[in-house]
């Protein structure tokens, strides 16, 4: 599935990208969201657990000139530290909780964008890193998408 358009747009509003920024995208999808990500940052590494999904984002990446964006076939869920630390780690997908690795892969003064929580009530929330180990989150909107494929879940009671 895809963002919905307004979705993306207030992703790209809300990290306030700049063109010296090292982006970790997770969940590539068709890579429409990368090359958007590409045009306001040095760089984007994303990253698609989906194998077709990887091929179809570097085709559609390659014909549209984006040179400044990797896509690496694997499970993100977790982050991915092959590059970190990062300037802004999206995640293109919702996560219920939103692990505290992925956090930790931001440089001190990045950015995430995550959409955390499980459906109706999804928040979109704006994670800043202030120190090592600091970090500031602001709801910045409400909305529901599918979740990424293996997604941490809260911890379920059990007899």
């Amino acid at each position: 599935t895809m963002l919905a358009p307004k979705i993306e747009a207030r992703i790209l509003q809300e990290l306030g990208i700049k063109n010296n920024d090292k982006v970790l995208e997770i969940g590539t999808g068709t890579g429409y969201m990368s090359a958007l990500l590409a045009a306001k940052a040095e760089f984007v590494y994303s990253v698609e657990i989906e194998p077709a999904l990887v091929d179809m984002a570097r085709q559609n990446l390659q014909k549209a000139d984006v040179a400044n964006v990797s896509v690496d076939l694997g499970d993100a869920a977790q982050g991915w530290p092959l590059y970190a630390p990062y300037d802004v780690i999206v995640l293109s997908g919702s996560t219920p909780v939103l692990p505290e690795s992925i956090m930790r892969q931001l440089k001190i003064g990045g950015r995430l964008l995550a959409i955390v929580g499980e459906a109706p009530a999804m928040q979109v929330q704006l994670v800043t890193r202030s120190d090592e180990n600091a970090f500031s989150t602001v709801t910045v909107f409400e909305t529901v998408v599918a979740p990424l494929i293996n997604a941490t879940q809260h911890e379920k009671f059990v007899f």
